[in-house]
C-alpha cells in the first residue's frame, strides 16, 4: 500500500505540503486528476500517479496545463470530483479555460491547485495568482502549513460542490516543499462508476447569449461565496491589543515568529485569513474597528492590502493601514522573520536591532549546470561549432535552458514555454542572421507545435533543434507523449516526434544522435547551406537523459574516459573552454604544470570528449 493511502491512526503522518494535498484529495473522494508537472507543484501529480491505480483514481500527465484543466472540468461537469495542479505560470496557459469555466461551473467538486514561486526558485517570474481568483470570481483558500494544506483541500472540494464552482487552492513554494505533521482521516472508497452528463447546451455551450446569462449567475454566486467567506472557520483572530496584523499563507508564520521575537504578544492582534477570495469584508471591518494601526503582511503583491484599504474606506474607519513600502513589507521576493520583524518594528515603533550576521568563509560557487553526459551539451557543442556566435539562439524552458551559461552560451532569448519557436520566426523576419532555436521534447508537445505551424505557414527561415532526451527531465522525469523508455524497457512512443514534425508541413527534417559528434555536425552543415532558402528546417537531436536511462533500465557504467598523460599538451582545450563537461577539472598538483583530469565518478561514458580530443581514451571498469 502506498504510504499516502494508509489508514488513519492516532499518530500524524510527516508529509510534504504537496503530499498533504494528495491525501486530502484522496479522502475527499477525488476520482480524476490531471496535471502538467511544474515545480513547486510537481509532487502532486507524481504521487497521484504512484497511488492512482490502487486508489481507483484516474491520473494523467496532460500535454499542458490548459488541457489538464479542460479534461478535469469535463469530469466535474459529469458529477465526478476532479483536481488539476500546476505552477503559477501554468495558470497563464490554462487561463482561457479557467475564466470561462468560472461562468459554467461544475456539478461535482473541482479543485485547482496553483503553486506560486516567490523569489523565482525555479521560475521565470513570481506572479501573484491570487488576482486570478478575483478576476474569475472563484473561491480561493490559502494554507500556511502541510496540515492546513490537507484540511483546506477537503474544504475546497466541499465549497466547490456546494456552490457549483471550481475552487482555487493557492500555495507557495515554502508550503509545497516543507514537511509537517498531519493527522489524517479515512479515505473515501472510490467506486469506478461512470459519470453522468446531462445535456444542457444553453448553460454549457458558452456562446455570447449563454455567456451573458452565466455572467449574471456568476455575480449572484459571488454574493453567496462572500457570505461563506465571512463565516468560515478558516479565518480567525488571535492575540489582543490595539495594534493589528492581517496576513495569510506562509506570511502568517513569519508574523507570529516576529511578534514573539519582538516581545509584543500582549499588544498585537493577528487576523489570519485563509478564505481570501472573496475577501471577508465584514470580518475585516470588525477587526479594523478594534485596532488603531494595521500592518498587512503578505508576499509579493498587495492583494490583501488593497482589500483592507477598501473596507476601511467604505466603513470610514480612522485606522492607519500600511503594507508595502520603504522600510515596511517588500514587494519582491520571499519574506522571512527578519524582514517582517523590521517592518513591524518600524510601523509600530518597537525597538529592534537587526541581528548581527557572523562572518563565515565564502562557500565555493556551484552554479547550475548540465549533468555529465547530458546529450544537450553535445548538441550545443556541435551547433556552436557549425553556426558560431553569428547565429541568434532563441531557447525555451527546460534543463537545456542551462545552455545560457558559459562555456556553451547557446541561449539568447527566452520568455515562456514554447516561445523559442515563435520568437525564432520573428527574429528571422527582421534580422539578416541565421536563427537557430532550441526546444525540449516535452516543451515542444506542451507549447511548441503552434509556433512550428506558424513558422511553416509563413516560410520563416529558421533551424529548430528539438532536444529529445525522452523525458520531462527538469521536473523529475515525468512522461510525455513521445516517451520510449519505460520501466518495462523500450516501447514505441504514443506520438512520434518526427512524424508530428513532418505532419506540420516541415520538409527538411533530420534525426541525429548528438553523441555522434561528426555525424551531427555534418547534418548541421547541410542545414546551414539551406538557411537562405525559405522554410523551416528541424533537427531532432535524440539521445536519452543518462539519469533517466539509468533509472529506467538500471544500467551500470562499463566504461569511462581518461586523459592520457603523455599525449596531453597545451592546446585550445575545447574540453574545458567549449564543451565544459563537469567531469573535467584542472590538476596543478604535479610537476608538469596544469593537466586536465576526468573524474571517473562523474564521467558517464558518453564518449563526446574523446571525439574532440585525441588525448582522451576509454577505460574499462571492472
Amino acid at each position: 500500500m502506498h504510504e499516502l493511502l494508509v489508514a488513519p491512526t492516532d499518530k500524524p503522518l510527516f508529509l510534504l505540503g504537496n503530499e498533504a494535498i494528495v491525501r486530502g484529495a484522496a479522502e475527499a473522494g477525488v476520482r480524476f486528476v490531471a496535471a502538467y508537472p511544474g515545480t513547486p507543484s510537481s509532487e502532486i501529480i507524481d504521487r497521484f500517479s504512484q497511488l492512482g491505480p490502487e486508489a481507483g483514481i484516474y491520473v494523467e500527465y496532460s500535454v499542458n496545463e490548459k488541457v489538464s484543466m479542460e479534461v478535469a472540468c469535463a469530469a466535474a461537469v459529469s458529477g465526478v470530483r476532479s483536481l488539476c495542479a500546476m505552477k503559477h505560470v501554468g495558470l497563464n496557459v490554462a487561463a482561457d479555460a479557467f475564466m470561462t469555466l468560472a461562468y459554467v461551473g461544475v456539478k461535482a467538486g473541482m479543485v485547482i491547485v496553483v503553486a506560486d514561486d516567490p523569489f523565482l526558485h525555479s521560475s521565470q517570474n513570481e506572479q501573484d495568482s491570487r488576482y486570478y481568483a478575483k478576476m474569475a470570481g472563484v473561491p480561493m483558500l490559502e494554507p500556511s502549513t502541510p496540515e492546513e494544506a490537507y484540511r483546506m483541500t477537503l474544504e475546497a472540494f466541499a465549497i466547490s460542490e456546494k456552490f457549483g464552482t471550481p475552487c482555487l487552492l493557492r500555495t507557495t513554494t515554502r508550503v509545497n516543499h516543507c514537511r509537517g505533521p498531519v493527522l489524517v482521516g479515512p479515505i473515501a472508497r472510490n467506486e469506478r462508476k461512470p459519470g453522468t452528463f446531462v445535456k444542457d447546451p444553453f448553460n454549457l455551450v458558452v456562446i455570447p447569449a449563454v455567456g451573458r446569462k452565466l455572467r449574471l449567475t456568476q455575480i449572484e454566486r459571488g454574493k453567496k461565496l462572500q457570505s461563506e467567506s465571512e463565516k468560515s472557520a478558516l479565518n480567525f483572530t488571535s492575540g489582543k491589543g490595539l495594534l493589528g496584523i492581517i496576513t495569510s499563507g506562509i506570511s502568517w508564520l513569519h508574523a507570529q515568529e516576529a511578534v514573539r521575537g519582538l516581545g509584543i504578544e500582549s499588544s498585537v492582534r493577528i487576523l489570519k485569513l485563509a478564505f481570501t477570495n472573496p475577501c471577508p469584508k465584514a470580518l475585516v471591518r470588525e477587526f479594523l474597528a478594534t485596532v488603531e494601526k494595521v500592518l498587512v503582511v503578505e508576499e509579493t503583491e498587495p492583494f490583501l492590502e488593497e482589500a483592507v484599504r477598501l473596507v476601511a474606506q467604505e466603513a470610514k474607519l480612522p485606522v492607519e493601514i500600511a503594507g508595502k513600502g520603504d522600510g515596511l513589507i517588500p514587494r519582491a521576493f520571499e519574506l522571512d522573520a527578519v524582514k517582517v520583524k523590521s517592518a513591524i518594528a518600524n510601523f509600530f515603533d518597537v525597538p529592534y536591532e537587526r541581528p548581527d550576521v557572523f562572518p563565515a568563509p565564502e562557500l565555493p560557487q556551484r552554479p547550475p549546470n548540465l549533468c555529465p553526459g547530458c546529450p544537450h551539451r553535445a548538441t550545443y557543442y556541435s551547433v556552436k561549432k557549425v553556426f558560431g556566435n553569428e547565429a541568434v539562439y532563441p531557447t525555451d524552458i527546460g534543463c537545456y535552458t542551462l545552455g545560457v551559461l558559459p562555456p556553451l552560451k547557446a541561449a539568447d532569448f527566452l520568455i515562456c514555454m514554447g516561445s523559442g519557436v515563435s520568437t525564432a520566426g520573428g527574429f528571422s523576419t527582421v534580422l539578416d542572421r541565421p536563427v537557430v532555436a532550441f526546444i525540449g521534447d516535452s516543451t515542444f508537445f506542451h507549447a511548441g507545435i503552434p509556433g512550428l505551424i506558424n513558422a511553416v505557414t509563413h516560410g520563416h527561415k529558421i533551424l529548430l533543434v528539438i532536444l529529445d532526451n525522452g523525458t520531462t527531465a527538469m521536473t523529475g522525469h515525468q512522461p510525455h507523449p513521445g516517451v520510449e523508455l519505460t520501466p518495462a524497457g523500450k516501447v514505441e512512443p504514443r506520438v512520434s516526434l518526427e512524424k508530428l514534425v513532418r505532419g506540420c508541413g516541415v520538409q527538411r527534417v533530420a534525426v541525429v544522435n548528438p553523441l555522434q559528434v561528426k555525424k551531427t555536425q555534418e547534418v548541421l552543415r547541410g542545414f546551414k547551406e539551406k538557411m537562405d532558402e525559405s522554410g523551416v528546417s528541424v533537427l531532432i537531436s535524440k539521445s536519452p537523459c543518462p539519469l533517466y536511462e539509468t533509472r529506467m533500465l538500471k544500467k551500470k557504467k562499463k566504461i569511462v574516459f581518461q586523459v592520457e598523460e603523455e599525449p596531453c599538451k597545451p592546446c585550445g582545450r575545447d574540453c574545458l573552454t567549449v564543451l565544459g563537461c563537469p567531469a573535467f577539472s584542472v590538476d596543478t598538483s604535479g610537476d608538469g604544470g596544469e593537466r586536465v583530469r576526468i573524474d571517473e565518478a562523474l564521467c558517464s561514458g558518453c564518449s563526446v570528449c574523446s571525439q574532440i580530443c585525441d588525448s582522451i581514451k576509454p577505460k574499462k571498469l571492472p
